[in-house]
């Protein structure tokens, strides 16, 4: 039976967030590589997303864009942070093509639409034929436009956290440039090997924020994110890991626990 997986390659991890507008080609050449090489050994349907690092949010900070968009001016940051986001993705999806994932990029901003930063339509049906195709659909975290706020940004795990309520995938896999979550952050000397609803509280507080310019939340609301998830969606298992480490994409694919596992108990 083909396991549905979601995962996402962090804003971190593909770009250098402390120089603005600066993938990391090789690395994205790397991860590319490795996602086809576990696709060819382990049946898998694959949801990819990505970060916007020092792409996308760069402009979202200037502008504010996740608060909301209301002014000419604000309009024009809207704008502008779709055109660097959507940059990104092209560098994606050329690293992705040369690897030989049959995969194809859907923005959100053309599907999603929401009410004060929550997503309500999604139209799901490009995504559903591309995964019943056997291709790789590819989002990442986007400008979208809001009943209430105008515009906003909704990150890639927002879109995870509304995909996963539909779709049901047995895993969501995060990977940046951390081995793990961390406990006393960033001393980096107590790694969280699990997480669960009932052991976060012991370690909320040291959990830390993100590396680099980051609208949509540090670690701390991934871990919230993926804990409110595992609790509604039976059988479900995150993992937030290490994409820096050689191989550590495939082999996660492929079913390895490694970094900090989410999950129910």
């Amino acid at each position: 039976m083909t396991e549905l997986v979601f995962l996402k390659l962090g804003g971190s991890l593909i770009t250098d967030k402390t120089l603005p507008y600066t993938p990391r080609l090789d690395k994205l050449a790397d991860l590319a590589s490795q996602i086809a090489a576990a696709l060819s050994t382990r049946q898998l349907s694959l949801v990819l997303g990505h970060g916007s690092g020092s792409f996308g949010h760069i402009a979202a900070k200037k502008y504010g864009t996740r608060q909301g968009v209301y002014t000419p001016e604000q309009w024009n940051g809207f704008a502008e942070v779709w055109y660097q986001a959507s940059a990104l993705n092209r560098f994606v999806m050329d690293a992705l093509h040369k690897a030989g994932v049959p995969s194809l990029a859907l923005a959100p901003v053309s599907a999603v639409t929401a009410r004060d930063g929550k997503i309500v339509h999604w139209n799901l049906a490009t995504l559903n034929a591309a995964l019943a195709a056997g291709l790789v659909p590819v989002i990442y975290g986007d400008t979208i436009f809001d009943s209430q706020r105008g515009g906003t940004i909704l990150s890639t795990e927002d879109l995870f956290e509304h995909l996963a309520r539909q779709l049901q995938p047995q895993r969501i896999l995060l990977a940046g440039l951390e081995g793990a979550v961390w406990a006393d952050f960033p001393e980096r000397r107590l790694r969280v090997e699990k997480i669960t609803p009932a052991s976060f509280d012991k370690v909320k507080a040291r959990v830390g924020a993100s590396h680099g310019a980051d609208v949509t939340g540090g670690m701390e609301s991934k871990v919230r994110q993926m804990l409110d998830l595992v609790q509604e969606i039976p059988g479900l298992t995150a993992q937030i890991f290490s994409g820096e480490q050689p191989g550590n994409i495939q082999s996660v694919l492929a079913g390895e626990l490694t970094g900090t596992v989410i999950q129910i108990q």
